[in-house]
C-alpha cells in the first residue's frame, strides 16, 4: 500500500456513498410503482494492514466495499382495483411470467388480464406461468366465470384449470431488469398451503418517500464531509511538500 493511503480510503467511502445515493434515488422514483420493493445497499468492511505507519493503530486500514443490495421484503399496502383477476401476494414470493425471449422472469405487480389468445398474462403481454412452468389458457366459453383463489388456483365454472406459480427467493438473489420485471436464482416454488393471494387489488410500493428523502439528505451531507476531508488532506500534503522543498 502506498503512502497516499488516506486518499484511497476516502475514495472508497465516496464511491459507496454515490452508490447509496443512486439506490435511494431509484427508490424515490418508484414510490408509486405497483409491487416495487424498496432496495437497500449492502456494504462490507475490508481491512488491510500496512507495514509502516506513524503509529500502530494506523497500520489497520478500513475500506468500504460495495457488496450488493437487498430488497425490503415488507409488503406494500393493498390497493383495490375493482378487477377480480388482480391479485396481491400477501406474503413472500413473486409471480412467474415468460418474457419476450422465452425466459422466466418475476414480478410482484399483480395486474392480471386475459390476452387476445385467451391466456392469462400481464398488461404488457407477458404470459403468466403455472406451477409447472406452462401458460394458463382459458377457453372462450369459460372466461366469464374465471376466478383466482387465495392459494393461486385458477378456476372457472368447469373447475380448476391451473395454479399460479409463486416463487420465493433469498432477496439477495433477486435483481431488477429495468423493464418492470426481475430475475431470480435459487428460488423455491411455494406449495398451495404456503401461497396467500388477495384478489381484487394489487400491492403498492413499500417505499416511504419521507424516509428516502431523509436518507438522501444524510448521504449528501456525508459526501460533503468526505469531500472536505479530502480537500484538507490535499492542503496538508501541498503544505508539507512546499516546506520540504525549501532549503535549510
Amino acid at each position: 500500500m502506498g503512502s497516499d493511503v488516506s486518499t484511497y480510503v476516502l475514495l472508497s467511502h465516496q464511491a459507496a456513498l454515490r452508490r447509496q445515493l443512486d439506490v435511494t434515488a431509484n427508490n424515490m422514483a418508484n414510490s408509486s410503482t405497483v409491487g416495487f420493493k424498496r432496495e437497500q445497499e449492502v456494504f462490507r468492511e475490508h481491512v488491510e494492514r500496512v507495514r509502516r505507519a506513524p503509529i500502530e493503530d494506523a497500520k489497520r486500514l478500513s475500506f468500504v466495499l460495495d457488496y450488493g443490495q437487498v430488497h425490503d421484503s415488507r409488503a406494500g399496502a393493498f390497493q383495490a382495483t375493482g378487477h377480480p383477476l388482480d391479485v396481491m401476494i400477501d406474503g413472500p414470493g413473486y409471480l412467474s411470467v415468460e418474457d419476450a425471449s422465452g425466459a422466466t422472469a418475476y414480478t410482484r405487480a399483480g395486474f392480471i388480464t386475459l390476452l387476445t389468445n385467451g391466456e392469462l398474462g400481464t398488461p404488457s403481454g407477458a404470459p403468466l406461468l403455472d406451477e409447472n412452468g406452462r401458460h394458463i389458457a382459458v377457453s372462450p366459453e369459460e372466461q366469464g366465470s374465471l376466478a383466482i383463489a387465495g392459494d393461486g388456483t385458477v378456476s372457472t365454472s368447469a373447475g380448476p384449470i391451473a395454479r399460479l406459480a409463486v416463487t420465493q427467493f433469498d432477496e439477495m438473489r433477486v435483481n431488477e431488469r429495468g423493464d418492470g420485471l426481475l430475475t431470480g436464482a435459487g428460488g423455491r416454488l411455494l406449495p398451495a398451503a404456503e401461497t396467500r393471494l388477495r384478489s381484487g387489488g394489487v400491492e403498492g410500493s413499500n417505499v416511504q418517500p419521507i424516509i428516502e428523502t431523509t436518507n438522501m439528505i444524510e448521504v449528501l451531507r456525508a459526501y460533503q464531509r468526505t469531500s472536505e476531508a479530502a480537500a484538507n488532506i490535499d492542503t496538508l500534503r501541498k503544505l508539507a511538500i512546499s516546506r520540504l522543498a525549501k532549503p535549510d
